[in-house]
């Protein structure tokens, strides 16, 4: 679902038009916004009719969902990844801040524009489920850090709370700040506060 996945595929291999299309939405969507990307222009970066999409979604609003879901699959597979070489409930935290960092070192179309989940939340009317999608990760995210901080904190459950939500607002603060400068240095400041506060703990 990154923009770093630009490679055709190989000959007499095509991908399967529903993942061509979602690989183009996201390629748009993170781009030139939600609003702003029309069917035609998905399909046609995509090299599919508008039939087939669809025959892989009944709406663009499904396609929007779509596109959330992978962006936070995406995001959860960074992470795993930057969690397999913790060494304990400090390095966890830190994984999520990782994380962040390597989706913004992605080589975007336009540049780094902040977190694609939160820029097309923003978009969307209040009530549309592709807002709760956004919350849910948002949600989630912050759900792994305290998990990691119960592990770090044993019997100390509502600080363990109390910092996992300041370590998730000092990250969320960073991505945003991050997505209006174009680059992840934002990130790599917070993940040096942060592992600083979890010294302190």
């Amino acid at each position: 679902m990154s923009e770093t996945d630009t490679n055709p595929a190989p000959r007499g291999r095509r991908r399967p038009a529903r993942e061509r299309l979602l690989r183009a939405a996201a390629r748009r969507f993170y781009a030139d916004g939600v609003a702003a990307t029309g069917i035609d222009t998905i399909t046609a970066e995509a090299g599919v009719a508008k039939m087939s999409l669809y025959n892989n979604f009944s709406s663009k609003a499904e396609l929007v969902r779509a596109y959330l879901d992978a962006r936070h699959e995406e995001w959860f597979g960074l992470y795993r990844a930057r969690l397999e070489s913790a060494r304990g409930p400090r390095d966890g935290v830190l994984a999520v801040f990782d994380a962040y960092a390597d989706h913004a070192a992605f080589a975007y179309e336009r540049g780094f524009r902040g977190c694609g989940l939160l820029n097309a939340a923003a978009e969307l009317p209040a009530g549309d489920e592709g807002r709760a999608v956004v919350r849910a990760h948002k949600e989630e995210v912050e759900r792994l850090i305290a998990g990691h901080l119960d592990e770090l904190l044993p019997g100390r459950p509502d600080e363990a709370r109390v910092s996992a939500e300041h370590l998730s607002f000092l990250l969320e603060g960073a991505m945003a700040r991050a997505g209006l400068e174009g680059d992840g240095e934002r990130l790599r400041h917070a993940r040096a506060l942060a592992a600083g506060l979890l010294d302190r703990l």
